[in-house]
């Protein structure tokens, strides 16, 4: 009987079947959602006079005790200043958003795509600032950011990183150690550890999350977030199957040890130009919400 097991999912492949084994690893709570009728739940103002005329790149949201966070990015679109800078809004129920008065919260630093993560008291922001270069930032409040500098990651061999953009960093906490994900140009994504979040070093020189060889995901990759459910990791991304980048897709793979990553099979699972996807638990079950170019929320089938 282990024998046949084995054999499966090789001769499901070999006969042209799909992989039983697939939705075991791939649960359809973590891969399959349909939109909601109310899409967009937020968006630019479209207001010229207004700092987040249009919001872009990857925001991101908490979801602690009744209330949901969200950060964001603004910017005036067709202005000559083209400072991305971070708002903060607030909902009861993940679809209703109220943005912060004080908006923009942090105004001293460049700040987009950025990723949360509340260890202890102290909430902990990954973003890119200019030029792709990726800061952390901390927050004992979760409206007023400190930059902590730029993310000092080196190679496997203790060297700095040769210089050049380095973004979309995706940030992961177990026991006394932070994982950092990053990509460089979209061209794949990099994993580099810390204990003290001021030098972070490659677990590897070599991506564990490259492009291809499938369509979807041929031209860009950048992972947006990595969740833990039922013994395994899952890594949501954006890819692109284009090389001007104009459409982009929302993708999983699953890990067992953060660095070997399967993409999932059935991928993209959300396509139609939307990107920069994060999963949330609303208490009971997980939403997808795909938050550039304007922020759409997507339940579990």
């Amino acid at each position: 009987m282990k024998l046949l097991l084995l054999l499966i999912p090789g001769l499901c492949l070999l006969w042209g079947l799909p992989d039983p084994s697939a939705d075991a690893v791939f649960p359809a709570e973590m891969v399959s959602f349909t939109p909601y009728a109310g899409n967009p739940v937020f968006t630019g103002t479209g207001e010229p006079a207004t700092w987040d005329h249009t919001i872009r790149e990857r925001g991101y949201i908490l979801h602690e005790g009744k209330t949901w966070h969200m950060w964001y990015t603004g910017y005036r679109k067709g202005s000559d200043d083209k400072t991305k800078l971070l708002g903060y809004a607030t909902s009861a129920d993940g679809l209703h958003w109220t943005r912060y008065p004080a908006n923009p919260i942090h105004q001293g630093l460049w700040v987009e795509d950025m990723c949360v993560l509340k260890d202890g008291n102290t909430w902990y922001m990954a973003a890119e600032s200019r030029d792709d270069i990726a800061h952390l930032l901390t927050s004992a409040d979760r409206i007023h950011w400190q930059d902590q500098g730029a993310i000092d990651i080196r190679y496997k061999n203790g060297q700095p990183l040769s210089k050049g953009a380095y973004g979309t960093p995706t940030l992961w906490k177990e026991g006394k150690r932070w994982y950092l994900f990053y990509e460089r140009n979209d061209e794949a994504v990099w994993l580099a550890t810390s204990t003290d979040l001021k030098t972070w070093t490659n677990v590897q020189d070599e991506p564990v999350l490259d492009k291809g060889p499938d369509a979807y995901d041929r031209f860009a990759v950048a992972m947006n977030q990595v969740v833990r459910y039922k013994g395994r990791y899952y890594a949501y991304y954006h890819a692109s199957a284009f090389k001007d980048w104009r459409e982009w897709s929302v993708n999983v793979a699953v890990s067992t040890d953060l660095i070997h990553w399967k993409k999932y099979p059935g991928n993209p699972v959300m396509g139609n130009n939307a990107s920069s996807g994060i999963l949330v638990s609303d208490g009971g079950k997980y939403r997808l919400y795909t938050m550039h170019p304007e922020v759409r929320v997507y339940f579990p089938k």
